[in-house]
């Protein structure tokens, strides 16, 4: 059975279809926008998931969902609409992930910052998977294993791939949580639930289009699970209209993401797309020129590089850049301050590009004074995005 999805809430409605989506590439300048929106508007985005449809699960998801005991009927006819497109797509060079968008903002320019509100997230099925391919993961040499054995949830497709299927079924108190199967005892695996959008960005200012894997300074595959329902993310425009696009829905994550995928599964989207000027900019995010994130309880710093290490190095150079430039502390104070009491945590370590984003307390430091610098900060120098933290079309 599929969940009660809630009508769409924002003031316009975008569904995913051939027509509206890109498959495995982000959008690019030049391109024509799918929806035209003034800024402070809000957008419904029923988005579809990759998983069931790529190449190497049979690019049928009927067939492939049925394997699992699906029914026809609960299989989403946007994502067998998108799975039977002529969508251009290269399976050896571009990404895996359906984008919807993109989305221009009436009076987005560069230099502006576009904040994206992500005011609801509804699941629009009962089910989703995992997946592990040969090569990718954290443990590419050892998972999956060629001698993965099927079982109740798992099976190891002729392609290598391993998928498993989660249902998501109520707990004890009612609450829905994912549920893996394993052994033969009847047992199995709960997990609470905690959709997000794995990715949300604006169009790059680059020459071709970029894959959807690796995230950057437009934002895109970033996978931080804490930009969830009720969060905020910055993001630096970089053409006019911003360009905003949105995909790969979660319905949760582990910190590092290390299979590959999370529990990938289609969610309704309601956002908020406001676009910052000047003064206002600084007022929401000091100097910061890079993706950045906020909660109702954290502020969140987002570091991306290909080493692990200087992802590392990114978020906390990124919040520093915040604390000085936004909260008004001194270097030595918020050096000391995030050593003490913020906590970095590994995003995902799977999209070639890794991530690490840093949580900083609001109750911590206060409000911060009104009084924004304006000179360029010192820690964000060598923080923007660079080939490290982008993947053109065609990126193995």
């Amino acid at each position: 059975m599929s969940p009660h999805v809630p009508a769409p809430e924002g003031r316009f409605h975008l569904p995913t279809t051939p027509k509206t989506a890109r498959w495995g590439t982000l959008p690019h300048p030049g391109g024509s926008p799918v929806l035209v929106v003034r800024d402070g508007e809000t957008v419904t985005v029923d988005t579809v998931s990759h998983e069931g449809i790529l190449e190497d699960q049979g690019r049928d998801p009927v067939r492939f969902f049925g394997a699992y005991g699906v029914a026809e009927r609960d299989v989403l006819p946007d994502a067998r609409a998108i799975a039977e497109s002529t969508l251009e797509r290269d399976p050896g060079a571009d990404g895996p992930h359906v984008v919807t968008g993109p989305i221009s903002v009436t009076g987005a320019m560069p230099g502006d910052l576009l904040k994206v509100e992500t005011l609801s997230l509804h699941r629009r099925a009962d089910y989703g998977i995992v997946s592990s391919r040969h090569g990718k993961g954290a443990l590419p040499d050892h998972l999956p294993a060629p001698d993965t054995a099927d079982s109740a949830a798992t099976r190891r497709l002729p392609s290598g791939t391993v998928s498993t299927f989660c249902t998501v079924e109520p707990d004890a108190t009612g609450r829905p949580v994912g549920v893996i199967p394993y052994g033969t005892t009847g047992r199995a695996a709960r997990f609470p639930l905690r959709p997000f959008m794995g990715v949300m960005g604006v169009t790059a200012a680059t020459a071709h289009p970029l894959s959807t894997v690796p995230p950057g300074r437009h934002g895109g595959n970033l996978d931080v699970k804490v930009l969830d329902t009720g969060t905020a993310l910055y993001l630096p425009v970089q053409v006019d209209g911003a360009g905003f696009y949105t995909g790969d829905p979660h319905y949760a994550q582990g910190n590092g993401e290390v299979a590959l995928t999370a529990l990938e599964a289609p969610l309704r989207a309601t956002f908020r797309l406001t676009v910052l000027k000047g003064a206002a900019a600084r007022r929401a995010v000091g100097l910061i020129d890079t993706p950045f994130g906020e909660s109702d309880t954290h502020w969140i710093a987002i570091g991306l590089h290909k080493d692990l290490d200087e992802a590392m190095r990114a978020a906390v150079r990124a919040a520093l850049t915040f604390l000085t430039s936004r909260a008004g502390m001194d270097a030595a104070s918020a050096y000391a301050y995030l050593s003490a009491a913020a906590d970095l945590e590994i995003s995902q370590v799977v999209d070639q590009v890794q991530g690490v984003h840093c949580l900083i307390r609001k109750s911590d430091i206060g409000e911060p004074p009104s009084d924004i610098p304006v000179q360029k900060g010192e820690f964000m120098s060598d923080t923007a995005a660079s080939p490290d933290c982008s993947g053109t079309k065609g990126t193995p």
